[in-house]
């Protein structure tokens, strides 16, 4: 899973740009040159070694299995330093994101760099917006994406929407659990073998978790150990256990690996009830000589600190913005959403791209949101960006009235919030 980042560099360069789309079915000689030099690229955007042909054999078959749409910008002919490495990357690929009511078609944005001899050259503005624009033609409704610096994406109506909440669990001597009933069990298994049952796992929590990202078909090669894109080479160190209902059904997993100090670093962990979830934390606290363990995508839900007999056990130690959204059909997304409160309010909605831009009434009835253009005065005035945000209803209404981020009166915020706002929170584990 790549992550984007950007270092300002003022330069100015009067170079006609060739903005080219990949197509990584294409096996002839200049396209699978090409394709190596993007994967290049992108490394090199990322501080990454260069691709060696198991890396780019990699790459090749997520992406055809995702479908992805592979774009870039490149020197034109001639130019000097032309090739087929190109000096922008961006990529994206249609999966869904569950919005609460339904399984929302989203379109996920990644591998985007930019080379630090080429920056403010409009090539991200280019390739991000013909993208959402695309998008929009084709019905898509909801763009996210994940970001390594969060004053990039504002711009383009992106909004922080889940957060990466870090824990860390003291498991050293006097660790203990309040006593619980579960009546199943855990199994250790080889990360390969637990992967059908890892997808399932999955696969069902997708569909009920509001906030859930689908897989990219990267997981399965980062969930078996089968490869690992920081070391180029299998992941020989993941472990994973998987937790069975009475009836032997697995309806939980975690996969971990060993860190220094005797720490269990936990890369992922699902389940589909709180039981199995207190579980397989017993697992990893009694491991052998195991003094902590960490989790850097919690589910805010978590039942584990109230489980607890010392509390203090269980630190909070990050709370990071994780997945952005970037809503394009503002009626179609608001309406796979949830809605707390019957009302009807008129939302305004300023779009410097113009895909979400305009006056909507929204009228909530029994959980769900009929949501249509209209013409009368607003209620609720507000950006794109903080629509992305107030969507997940991951941040109440009311904090981002308090920092000027609606404008409504203080019975409008009240109203809204009062049919926005869920009482549960998003939770994404998914990152791209």
């Amino acid at each position: 899973m790549r992550r984007r980042s950007a270092t300002p560099l003022a330069t100015v360069l009067d170079v006609d740009y060739d903005f080219a789309t990949l197509d990584f079915l294409d096996d002839s000689e200049d396209a699978v040159a090409r394709r190596r030099g993007w994967i290049g690229a992108t490394l090199r955007g990322f501080r990454e070694p260069r691709p060696d042909d198991e890396v780019v054999k990699r790459w090749t078959t997520h992406y055809r299995a995702d479908r992805a749409n592979v774009t870039g910008a490149w020197l034109p002919e001639g130019e000097f330093g032309a090739g087929p490495m190109p000096v922008a990357t961006y990529a994206s690929f249609d999966k869904t994101l569950n919005a609460g009511r339904e399984l929302l078609p989203l379109r996920m944005i990644t591998d985007v760099t930019t080379s630090a001899t080429h920056r403010r050259q409009g090539l991200l503005r280019r390739l991000l917006e013909d993208d959402l624009a695309d998008a929009v033609a084709r019905g898509v409704p909801m763009a996210a994406l994940t970001a390594s610096e969060a004053e990039i994406y504002g711009r383009w109506g992106f909004g922080p929407a889940t957060f990466n909440q870090t824990v860390e669990l003291d498991t050293s001597a006097g660790f203990a659990l309040r006593p619980h009933v579960d009546p199943g069990r855990v199994e250790m298994v080889e990360p390969a073998d637990a992967w059908p049952h890892v997808k399932a796992v999955f696969d069902a929590f997708h569909a009920r978790q509001r906030g859930s990202v689908e897989w990219p078909a990267a997981y399965e090669d980062i969930h078996t150990g089968a490869f690992d894109f920081e070391t180029g080479a299998p992941n020989t160190k993941i472990r994973a256990a998987v937790h069975l209902d009475p009836d032997g059904t697995v309806d939980g997993f975690v996969i971990y690996s060993w860190g220094e100090d005797y720490t269990v670093k936990v890369a992922e962990m699902i389940t589909l009830a709180p039981a199995a979830q207190l579980s397989l934390w017993s697992f990893l606290a009694h491991t052998d000589r195991a003094k902590k363990v960490t989790f850097n995508l919690a589910h805010p839900d978590d039942p584990l600190r109230w489980a607890l007999v010392d509390v203090d056990r269980l630190k909070l130690t990050a709370n990071r913005h994780f997945l952005w959204l970037r809503v394009l059909d503002v009626p179609r997304a608001l309406a796979a959403r949830p809605w707390a409160a019957d009302d009807s309010l008129v939302l305004e909605v300023d779009d410097a791209q113009g895909h979400a831009a305009g006056r909507f009434r929204i009228t909530t009835r029994d959980g769900v949101a009929d949501v249509r253009p209209t013409e009368d005065d607003p209620d609720v005035r507000t950006s794109a960006e903080t629509l992305g945000t107030m969507y997940a209803a991951g941040v109440p209404v009311r904090q981002l009235h308090r920092a000027g981020r609606i404008d409504a009166s203080p019975d409008a915020v009240r109203r809204l919030g009062a049919a926005a706002d869920l009482d549960d929170e998003p939770y994404n584990l998914t990152g791209f």
